[in-house]
């Protein structure tokens, strides 16, 4: 009797861990654990909205803007609030717009934060579905929502980093499916909110011209130029420099002591033009190896792909499928090369990347054990408030094996 009961114990343990080991990498089971992680986090995210205090840093400014705005100024220079001047471009001042209409000129925060909480489990649901156009392992995705700091960028800090984030995700999944031109018009709508989306277009770029070719790539860039003009055209009829230097200046400088990243370098140096040249050379060539080592390989290389490109211009450039794991892969490893060479990053800057720090983690090589080093390491460098020398250095070494990962892995996706 003993010996059956043994027996029976044994093959039930054995039939819960096949079960448990099916759930976290059998493809068919991925919507269950994705419904799940999503289910969980937006109960979580409601927990932190009633019990966590809400912070004020630049939503009061957001609502001073709008106000301004709306008596009718419509010179970039001339719109400021506590926080600074308006620096972000059109699409910003749309959207903050219409939040000020629905809460009650930014008095409701309960209401705010619950419109916050709904476009982050929108950026949750966005997110797994990118996985799973990049076959992603169903694991991966019990790691999205354990970002203490994330959450808090959405839901305590009611930042506008989070609709370009969304806009964004909404880009990549449309073009995981071929739908390029409605992809254009959510990366348009991600840029006109904050240009930090722009570290997207070298990866867009190749994606592009592989799958459609030099013609209709130009398109695609005319109808973002296009866009852009349409969704600013108030104030550049009031003046085209004015709204261009503040919402597309290239050359801004951070605040050294508000910066997650380099803080391990001094002062002087982080804020010299000869630093920012430096990165910004690491920048370019870095993403110039990829391109010309890296994103074009089953191609037959960068210049089987340019020439055929270039000598039959209406025609795609590649031949290779440009798979959704593809597309994924190459658009945020884009996005991460830039965040590695930003002079600043400030706290709310994570968002940009945190979510698809799992995903690229898996695109290398490391055992899973290193890739969930990186990711603990990432999460704890953003969470040290404020930065210090050691979580600033840590976040750069982490960040930086993880695009040697992504390098010495699989950068066109596996």
């Amino acid at each position: 009797m003993s010996s059956q009961t043994s027996t029976s114990s044994n093959s039930l343990i054995h039939s819960l861990y096949a079960f448990c080991r099916s759930l976290l990498v059998d493809q068919k089971y991925f919507w269950v654990i994705a419904c799940a992680v999503v289910i969980g986090d937006a109960v979580l995210t409601q927990l932190i909205i009633r019990f966590v205090p809400y912070t004020e840093i630049d939503w009061e400014t957001y609502m001073v803007q709008v106000d301004i705005y709306l008596n009718g100024e419509r010179d970039y220079m001339k719109i400021s609030g506590p926080t600074g001047p308006l620096v972000y471009p059109a699409g910003h001042v749309h959207i903050h717009r219409f939040l000020y209409c629905i809460t009650d000129v930014g008095r409701n925060i309960y209401r705010t934060q619950q419109i916050y909480g709904g476009l982050y489990i929108l950026s949750l649901v966005l997110s797994c579905a990118i996985y799973r156009g990049a076959n992603a392992p169903n694991w991966t995705l019990l790691l999205l929502p354990l970002s203490k700091r994330l959450h808090s960028i959405f839901v305590l800090r009611l930042f506008n980093d989070c609709w370009s984030v969304v806009f964004i995700q909404a880009a990549i999944l449309a073009f995981q499916h071929s739908w390029d031109d409605l992809g254009m018009l959510f990366f348009s709508a991600g840029l006109s909110v904050k240009m930090s989306a722009l570290l997207y277009l070298p990866g867009l770029l190749v994606i592009l011209f592989k799958r459609h070719g030099f013609l209709a790539t130009l398109r695609h860039l005319l109808v973002l130029a296009c866009t852009q003009t349409l969704a600013a055209r108030s104030f550049l009829g009031s003046n085209v420099w004015s709204y261009l230097h503040n919402a597309f200046d290239l050359s801004r400088v951070f605040l050294y002591k508000w910066t997650v990243n380099w803080r391990f370098i001094d002062e002087i140096t982080f804020l010299s033009a000869g630093w920012a040249r430096g990165l910004l050379l690491g920048h370019l060539s870095v993403l110039v190896a990829f391109g010309l080592f890296r994103w074009c390989r089953s191609d037959g290389g960068v210049a089987t792909v340019l020439s055929r490109g270039l000598r039959r211009p209406a025609l795609p450039a590649g031949l290779a499928p440009v798979s959704p794991d593809y597309v994924a892969t190459v658009l945020l490893t884009s996005n991460l090369i830039g965040i590695l060479f930003a002079r600043s990053l400030h706290y709310q800057f994570y968002s940009w990347y945190a979510q698809q720090i799992p995903l690229l983690a898996c695109r290398t090589k490391y055992p899973v054990v290193s890739q969930l080093a990186i990711m603990i390491a990432i999460e704890y460098a953003w969470n040290v408030f404020p930065s210090t020398p050691m979580s600033s250095g840590l976040l750069a070494a982490a960040n930086v094996l993880l695009v040697m990962g992504v390098w010495l892995g699989y950068p066109e996706g596996r």
